[in-house]
């Protein structure tokens, strides 16, 4: 979903009618994977986890495609708000009050 959300970021003179459709068609590519995905990994993790999974695994990607792709910066405010998600997740999956 990074790249239907942000890649049209890099674009700012196309038409928004088109980066929409363009953004829609690769949402929609990622959903029939996603939708199936979820479907099995129900099979072993609870929705709350699936969706834990889901946002962490976004967050690395959107670091490395706004870093790679729209060549902004990384700073150490995203450092530690990641960090904080990521203890989130943390507490999800193996938290103590499991």
């Amino acid at each position: 979903m990074t790249i239907a959300w942000y890649g049209h970021l890099k674009f700012p003179q196309s038409a928004l009618t088109k980066v929409v459709l363009i953004s829609w068609g690769v949402a929609l590519f990622e959903y029939c994977l996603a939708v199936p995905a979820n479907r099995i990994g129900h099979a072993v993790y609870s929705a709350a986890e699936l969706k834990t999974i889901q946002e962490v695994i976004t967050l690395v990607v959107f670091a490395f495609f706004s870093v790679w792709y729209l060549k902004e910066s990384f700073t150490l405010n995203h450092v530690i708000g990641f960090a904080f998600i990521f203890a989130g997740a943390f507490f999800i999956f193996k938290g103590p009050f499991s």
